[in-house]
């Protein structure tokens, strides 16, 4: 099914090296490749001089210290965060150490809904859940710093807290995972919800940035028809839930089997998780029901 999206899986940034990706932005990768962050964790640095970095990355010593070497003879006056996943943020806390600068997202982490305790050992697993902002922003809040303008783009489904930032000045948009050039996102109840992620996408859809810089891998060029791709494929993986069900009563596990075609073993798990934020969707709107609230044992049948 992915094969209706123009993925872009190019990327040559080697990890802690720093490149201008786009006028007044350099980026610098993490080295923590995996099935889940390609070749590893983006942060970026805005402006020259006084400086704002978005999503410092993960608490690693060696990634930590390219960031700072990269802004040796500035000054770093903001830290922006996208979400709390613990690739992204944990790195916040000793950047502001060293800095001084303020740390600024939409909040700390946050479940889309209420937890069960198999749910809570996962998100320990992948949520900095010790991250608190300095400043926390509302959707559409403007940041000045010296040279560059940055807006709030809520953008909850990946995780509740998901934050995009604009770009005013170069005219593009720091999507964290919400939008990638070299996957689809994941949107993994508790964490995500599959109503916010597509109100999310529907929401930039309506915005004109042509160009995007993702938390992985390639820029998005061509944005808004990118973002209208991704929109379009979740309707069909829903379709394709649902005609899985017209078949007869199912688990998540026989769905995953039956959508999810030469689908790579390591990614079964998020599979079935992002089966289930849609499957929560469609039992909110009266198209499936289960016993019980949607969950990722559950037995689901067309309503």
């Amino acid at each position: 099914m992915n094969d209706d999206i123009p993925f872009d899986k190019s990327f040559s940034l080697e990890p802690d090296q720093v490149q201008e990706v786009a006028p007044g932005v350099r980026a610098i990768v993490a080295d923590n490749p995996g099935p889940f962050t390609f070749k590893g964790t983006i942060s970026y640095i805005v402006g020259h001089g006084q400086v704002a970095i978005i999503d410092p990355g993960p608490d690693d010593v060696a990634h930590v210290a390219a960031l700072l070497d990269a802004v040796r003879d500035e000054t770093v006056t903001h830290i922006f965060v996208t979400h709390t996943h613990r690739d992204h943020s944990p790195a916040a806390a000793k950047i502001k150490d060293a800095t001084g600068a303020k740390v600024l997202a939409q909040g700390p982490h946050k479940p889309a809904r209420p937890l069960h305790t198999g749910e809570i050992r996962r998100l320990d697993a992948s949520v900095d859940l010790d991250f608190r902002p300095d400043i926390t922003l509302a959707d559409g809040e403007i940041v000045n710093g010296k040279g560059w303008t940055l807006q709030a783009v809520a953008t909850p489904g990946h995780t509740a807290n998901h934050m995009a930032y604009a770009f005013k000045e170069a005219d593009l948009l720091f999507a964290g995972d919400h939008v990638m050039a070299w996957s689809t996102t994941i949107v993994a109840p508790p964490d995500g919800a599959m109503s916010d992620y597509m109100a999310s996408l529907q929401k930039l859809a309506e915005r004109s940035e042509p160009l995007y810089l993702s938390g992985h891998g390639a820029p998005v060029r061509d944005a808004p028809r990118y973002v209208q791709y991704l929109i379009r494929h979740r309707q069909a993986r829903e379709a394709s839930i649902l005609h899985r069900l017209g078949k007869g009563a199912a688990d998540i596990p026989t769905i995953v089997r039956a959508v999810y075609i030469g689908l790579d073993p390591r990614l079964v798990g998020a599979a079935a998780l992002s089966v289930l934020a849609h499957l929560e969707e469609l039992v909110a709107r009266g198209a499936v029901v289960t016993e019980g609230p949607a969950s990722i044992g559950g037995i689901y049948r067309l309503a």
